[in-house]
């Protein structure tokens, strides 16, 4: 089995520590050269967690010119900066979300990753979470029938502090929480044609931040509903997913490894005043972590074991669709 050298650019992502945690544990399909930070503030926060202080740290430089795919876990706003500089360099990349800077910049950085034939995997890790890979296999396969609505919260609790951060991007919490869901509505129904954001700023401890999103988006026949919160004290047992189809409907709660997954068919929704539905055995599909059958996945399609399930016009839709929500350009 061919290993493919691995580098990481940034440990300022949330989610940089569980992505590198996730390549140790294949050490026969990946090896780890090292990391590189250029902020020192972050060196001294997280350079001696478990999974960075035993690896060199290098320079961009360094991990562009040594690595065949890179982790790009850096600071949010700078995500698409690093990872054009990547794939001008002809290196493969996973890149932590959401997309930072214009949509413009972004589209640039794919065209010129399809343009080598590099993959881009983003890393909405909720893809590859098992109810959720069932849900969208029983709507391929038209188990649920039509789609005509899909229900998705995402919400959470955020210190102050967390929500001052927040005020970095438009749109607070539904851009970095929010795209998560995003990104699997337009995995069931695409691109929407109309988008409704509702983008409000509680206030709450004195922090003005973007924290009480919803947004509708408009399908031909289908409503797509996305709630993201950042005030919500019960936020993890709020957070679901739902998708209603002409046969049936499919719930899955929350949106973790720890999930519930339970189907709705016609033929047994015979009461319109009781509550029917079944539990999804989910047991068959693999799951170790959030991470880890996501950089399985990335490893087979940088050494062309499979297509990369998530092209490029795919990503393109998804922060198409999460800028207008925001109303960033």
């Amino acid at each position: 089995m061919k290993k493919i050298k691995i580098g990481q650019i940034g440990i300022g992502h949330n989610h940089g520590e569980g992505k590198m945690l996730a390549v140790q544990k294949f050490p026969d399909l990946f090896e780890v050269i090292g990391y590189a930070e250029e902020n020192e503030e972050w060196v001294e926060k997280r350079g001696n967690l478990p999974c960075y202080k035993d690896l060199p740290r290098l320079s961009v430089e360094e991990i562009i010119e040594k690595s065949d795919a890179i982790l790009v876990e850096c600071d949010v706003w700078n995500l698409t900066k690093v990872a054009k500089m990547c794939v001008e360099a002809g290196k493969h990349v996973h890149i932590d979300k959401p997309a930072s800077g214009t949509l413009a910049e972004f589209e640039e950085l794919l065209n010129i990753a399809k343009e080598k034939n590099l993959t881009v995997q983003m890393g909405y890790m909720y893809r590859y979470n098992p109810a959720v890979k069932k849900c969208i296999e029983a709507v391929q396969k038209g188990e649920l029938g039509e789609i005509y609505s899909v229900n998705a919260e995402m919400s959470t609790y955020h210190t102050p502090e967390y929500k001052t951060w927040l005020k970095h991007f438009k749109g607070g919490s539904m851009y970095i929480f929010g795209s998560h869901l995003i990104d699997l509505v337009v995995s069931i129904l695409g691109e929407p044609k109309k988008v409704y954001p509702f983008i409000k700023q509680t206030g709450f401890e004195g922090v003005y931040s973007d924290d009480n999103n919803f947004a509708v988006l408009e399908y031909d026949k289908a409503i797509a509903r996305i709630t993201n919160l950042s005030v919500e004290v019960n936020g993890w047992g709020m957070r679901r997913f739902a998708v209603m189809g002409s046969k049936g409907t499919v719930e899955i709660k929350p949106i973790e490894l720890n999930v519930e997954m339970t189907k709705s068919t016609t033929d047994i929704a015979s009461n319109a005043y009781q509550d029917m539905k079944e539990k999804v055995d989910i047991k068959d599909v693999p799951t170790l972590s959030r991470y880890d059958e996501m950089m399985k996945d990335f490893y087979k399609s940088v050494v062309g074991e499979k297509e990369n399930p998530y092209s490029y016009e795919h990503e393109l839709a998804v922060q198409k669709t999460l800028c207008r929500v925001v109303g960033e350009n």
